[in-house]
């Protein structure tokens, strides 16, 4: 059951970088399978996820793709959501439940064609309008154990603010500042009690590695919209399963 779980750590790390993710979807609805316990799933998933965001983070900046205005604004009021979240503490089935949701509603707003490529031209995002997007998100994100970015991307490719490449470089942050701050509720309200083991970590590091590469240099981007799909998919159904 180890090795089985290093691979796949490894697998979701790398396809969740791809897109600028961190993976924690993946990382939960695989505790989930194995047994693990809320306590425990909320900051191994998080903390996992600040490891491959960060990857992500470098290597979509390093590629251009980064825009630094509208970021500071998705984050003004995420990072204190985020935390205030991360303080609630939700029955088991409701976590679940919520999460699988966040995923599906994801995998229908990337899956419906939007017409939108690399070479279309943008729409301006009201910086009002996103500082309550971000802090929904990040409430949201808190609150079940993820950064907010499979629940970020398809919003800001739904309203055509960002291309599937930027959707990328600002989710990867945005992911990071948030499993960031619910990491820091966790600990300051004594719920950070683990850490992921030390081959998780590894496993975790080398897919991000794989993932923020190619990503932010080879894959296309219908390819990139279409491993997105998969990843959350795969991850709805798993925390859907009684």
């Amino acid at each position: 059951m180890e090795f089985v779980l290093i691979i796949a750590f490894l697998v979701i790390a790398w396809m969740n970088a791809a897109v600028g993710h961190g993976g924690a979807s993946g990382y939960t609805a695989l505790m989930v399978l194995a047994g693990f316990a809320q306590v425990i799933i909320r900051p191994v998933a998080l903390e996992l996820n600040l490891l491959v965001s960060a990857l992500a983070t470098w290597h979509f900046f390093r590629a251009g793709y980064f825009r630094k205005r509208l970021f500071l604004s998705l984050i003004l009021l995420s990072v204190p959501m985020a935390y205030l979240g991360s303080l609630t503490v939700l029955p088991d089935r409701i976590y679940k439940v919520l999460l699988g949701c966040c995923l599906l509603i994801s995998v229908v707003r990337i899956a419906i064609p939007m017409g939108h490529s690399e070479h279309n031209a943008t729409r301006l995002l009201p910086t009002w309008l996103a500082c309550i997007i971000g802090g929904l998100i990040g409430l949201v994100s808190g609150m079940v154990g993820i950064g907010g970015g499979i629940l970020l991307s398809p919003v800001l490719l739904l309203g055509r603010w960002s291309t599937i490449k930027e959707t990328a470089a600002l989710s990867a942050p945005f992911i990071f500042v948030n499993s960031l701050a619910g990491l820091s509720g966790l600990f300051l309200s004594d719920k950070l009690s683990v850490f992921p083991e030390p081959f998780w970590l590894i496993a975790a590091m080398t897919g991000g590695l794989l993932g923020a590469w190619s990503g932010s240099r080879k894959l296309p981007v219908p390819a990139l919209r279409w491993v997105l799909v998969v990843v959350l998919s795969v991850a709805a159904g798993k925390l859907f399963l009684p």
